[in-house]
C-alpha cells in the first residue's frame, strides 16, 4: 500500500539532496544568530533561568524550532507548489498511486526535512558552544522532536491543501505558527506569564512540545503527560490532514 508513498517521498529526498548544502546554510544561520545574540551576548545580563545558564535554557528550543519550522514550511510550500504551479499532484493522480499515499508521502517529506535540519542545527550548536548533554537524554528528547515534527508537517499539509494564494500561507505562518512557537516559552520560562494566563498557555500542544523537549534534553526528565499531549495532537492532525486532502482531491 505504501509503495507509492515511498516513491514520492524518495523523489522529494532526491530534490533535497541536490540542494542540501545551500538549504542547511540558510537553515542554520537564523537559529545560530539568535543563539549568539541571546545565548552568548545576553547570558551575562540574564544569568540563570530555571536553575540553568540562559544559553543552555534556549538551546533545545532553537533546535526544536528549526525542526518544526522546516517540517511546516516544506509540507506547506511543497504541496502548494506541486498543486498550483507544477501540477505534480495531478501527474501523481494518473499513476496507480492513491490519494492517501500522496498525502502520506508529503507528510513524510516534511517530517524528514524537519528532522534533518533540526539535527544539523543541534550538531552546530554542540560543536561550537559548551552546550552538552547526556546521550541518554537524547532518546527522551527525540520522543518529543519526532512527533512534534510530524505534527507541524501535518499542519503544513492542511495549509498547503486548503490555501490557494501564497500570501495567505505567509499570513498564517506570521499570525499563528510563529506566535504559537514563541508563546511556548522558547526564550523565557512560563512562570513569567501572569498566573491566570499560564493554564491557557500550558494547554497548547506547542508548550508541551517545547517545555517537554527542554526538560528531556537538559535535565533528563521525561514528562509523560506532555509527551502524550504532543503525540495525540500529532495523530489527530494526521487524520485531519489526510481527510482534508482527500476531500480536496475529490472536488
Amino acid at each position: 500500500m505504501f509503495r507509492g508513498a515511498f516513491a514520492i517521498w524518495r523523489r522529494d529526498m532526491l530534490v533535497l539532496r541536490r540542494s542540501i548544502l545551500s538549504e542547511l546554510v540558510a537553515v542554520v544561520a537564523y537559529p545560530m544568530t539568535i543563539y549568539l545574540a541571546f545565548g552568548i551576548g545576553m547570558k551575562g545580563y540574564i544569568g540563570l533561568v530555571d536553575g540553568v545558564p540562559y544559553s543552555l535554557f534556549i538551546a533545545p528550543g532553537l533546535i526544536t524550532m528549526t525542526a518544526v519550522n522546516a517540517a511546516y514550511s516544506e509540507s506547506t510550500w511543497s504541496l502548494w507548489f506541486h498543486r498550483k504551479v507544477q501540477f505534480t499532484i495531478e501527474s501523481y493522480r494518473v499513476t496507480p498511486i492513491s490519494v492517501s499515499e500522496i498525502v502520506i508521502a508529503k507528510i513524510m517529506s516534511g517530517f524528514s526535512h524537519g528532522l534533518v535540519k533540526g539535527l544539523a542545527v543541534g550538531l552546530v550548536i554542540f560543536a561550537i558552544t559548551p552546550f552538552r548533554f547526556s546521550p541518554l537524554h537524547l532518546l527522551a528528547y527525540l520522543a518529543f522532536l519526532i512527533p512534534g515534527s510530524a505534527l507541524f508537517s501535518c499542519a503544513g499539509v492542511i495549509c498547503g491543501t486548503v490555501m490557494d494564494k501564497p500570501e495567505t500561507i505567509g499570513k498564517v505562518e506570521a499570525v499563528f505558527i510563529m506566535p504559537l512557537i514563541f508563546m511556548s516559552g522558547l526564550f523565557f520560562p512560563l512562570s513569567s506569564y501572569p498566573a491566570n494566563v499560564i493554564p491557557w498557555v500550558r494547554a497548547l500542544p506547542t508548550t508541551a512540545l517545547f517545555e517537554g523537549a527542554r526538560q528531556a534534553l537538559v535535565s533528563g526528565v521525561f514528562p509523560v503527560g506532555s509527551a502524550l499531549q504532543v503525540a495525540i495532537t500529532a495523530m489527530l492532525t494526521f487524520g485531519a490532514g489526510v481527510w482534508i486532502f482527500r476531500l480536496k482531491m475529490s472536488e
